[in-house]
């Protein structure tokens, strides 16, 4: 069981927590276990995270390459561009609405006076213009682009360039299997960085475990309990089992294949350094082509985003009902909109839907105080909702994959 990579990530997860627990509550008072020995830990799961995400755009860029160049033509490319796209709108636009229906049935919140919680800083303040997000998805600097990590502009680069290749046909054969070499050394690199996962994880389980004070959501239990059920709920029930609606894979085979990058994805909390384990799950484990792996993958660590509109959803209903500001019945369009808006924008970055509610408490006219309730559970639910998102992005592609069988069987005929 130890040789199983999933079986050793669970193990360094549970071992860190257990540790980081244990350095907590009974070993505080020691300098050397409190303070030395959680900076070391911190700065393993940084070198760790570092090393994922160094890997990230290049990954990125060349799969997205490789995947527009292996489609049988470019009409199957605007097919299968269409059809992840509107499954990635529709996935959240469900997300929001069930979070909403949530939120108006059980009213989170209601009857608690929170005024008195310490003030918190909000850097954001501007809603995401949507027409601003798609003029600045064209870079006017290739360079800062890559150096930046835009996922955006480096996936719109990629498209165009895979695209182009496609079009020109046996003149780039070379250039095609330049890049399809660069995506087997890419996918080497990320085979020896994920052999040092449990290592990795085991480090950021433990500095959870000994800095998180568990006081700090005491008096919100209600709040945390709703999100994470909410997002167990869709990551254990509604995705394997659209899944298995959709498609020959069963609920339960779905979930036994995701299980590596459901704890892999708790413990980095950022869909974009999980971008390496969800292509392996899909590809390797789910028998997903690696057109619709490579083009959807990364697509959807930056836009499909299930686990941050519940979460922006049903926070925002909370601290306006516990700050005696509850959302009107005038607002609630707008409110709806601007989640979707958000949900997309927030980028697969650990932290990200914490920045979208500040933006949203201070568009909404809500008391600033609120967000640091936010910021204080933000990493326990940012760890599960993370997990939502990926296996969110497993989901949809797998569907995408099975409506796309049929062409493939056309096309080789």
């Amino acid at each position: 069981m130890m040789k199983s990579l999933s079986a050793r990530i669970f193990t360094g997860l549970f071992l860190g927590v257990i540790l980081g627990s244990i350095v907590q509550f009974a070993l505080a008072d020691v300098a050397f276990f409190s303070d030395t020995l959680v900076n070391i830990a911190s700065g393993i799961g940084t070198m760790f995270v570092n090393m994922i995400m160094m890997l990230v755009v290049p990954l990125v860029f060349v799969s997205i390459v490789c995947g527009v160049c292996e489609l049988q033509d470019l009409k199957s490319f605007g097919r299968l561009g269409g059809k992840t796209f509107g499954f990635y709108i529709i996935n959240t636009v469900v997300a929001i609405l069930a979070a909403f229906a949530v939120a108006m049935l059980i009213e989170p919140g209601k009857g608690v006076d929170m005024t008195s919680s310490d003030t918190a800083v909000i850097t954001a303040t501007e809603l995401p213009n949507l027409v601003s997000l798609i003029v600045s998805i064209v870079p006017n600097n290739p360079f800062s682009a890559f150096t930046s990590g835009n996922m955006l502009q480096v996936i719109f680069m990629a498209l165009l360039l895979g695209g182009v290749m496609k079009s020109m046909g046996a003149v780039v054969d070379g250039a095609v299997k330049g890049f399809q070499t660069a995506n087997k050394i890419m996918m080497r690199l990320i085979s020896v960085v994920m052999n040092l996962a449990p290592i990795g994880v085991f480090a950021l389980m433990f500095k959870l475990g000994a800095t998180l004070a568990p006081e700090t959501f005491v008096s919100v239990v209600e709040y945390l309990v709703l999100i994470l059920s909410l997002l167990l709920l869709w990551i254990f029930v509604v995705y394997p089992y659209s899944v298995s609606l959709f498609t020959q894979v069963s609920a339960k085979t779905f979930r036994e294949k995701t299980q590596e990058q459901i704890l892999f994805s708790l413990s980095t909390a950022s869909s974009n350094a999980t971008i390496p384990v969800t292509m392996r799950t899909l590809t390797d484990k789910l028998g997903v082509s690696k057109a619709v792996a490579g083009f959807g993958v990364p697509l959807g660590a930056t836009m499909n985003m299930g686990g941050v509109s519940i979460y922006i959803t049903i926070a925002i209903f909370f601290v306006a009902n516990a700050f005696g500001v509850p959302i009107s019945g005038d607002q609630i369009p707008a409110l709806l909109f601007s989640v979707f808006l958000l949900s997309v924008g927030a980028g697969g970055v650990p932290g990200g839907g914490m920045v979208m509610i500040g933006v949203l408490i201070h568009q909404m006219g809500l008391p600033v105080e609120a967000f640091a309730i936010v910021a204080a559970l933000d990493r326990i639910i940012d760890m599960v909702l993370t997990s939502c998102n990926v296996v969110g992005d497993t989901a949809v592609l797998t569907i995408v994959d099975q409506t796309e069988a049929p062409h493939r069987i056309e096309h080789s005929a």
